[in-house]
């Protein structure tokens, strides 16, 4: 009695829970392994501009602080 409990949800996996598990496993090591997409590599060269632009900016507002507010580090490094 208590096999016959067990065996429905064994088979149930077995036959609807296991092969759609499988499924989708394989297509994700599949897209994993074929890289990225043009489309995701056009959107990480413009995640790139905008990094080094951003990376730009800090650079000239830190040379404006250090010309018109020389200590602004030693501030900042206190807190």
């Amino acid at each position: 009695m208590d096999m016959d409990l067990l065996m429905a949800p064994i088979i149930v996996f077995m036959v609807i829970v296991a092969p759609i598990w499988l499924v989708l496993h394989y297509r994700s090591k599949r897209q994993v392994s074929q890289g990225l997409t043009e489309e995701e590599f056009s959107l990480l060269n413009e995640l790139i501009a905008k990094a080094e632009k951003m990376n730009q900016r800090i650079e000239t507002l830190e040379s404006i602080l250090d010309s018109e507010a020389p200590e602004w580090r030693a501030k900042h490094e206190r807190r």
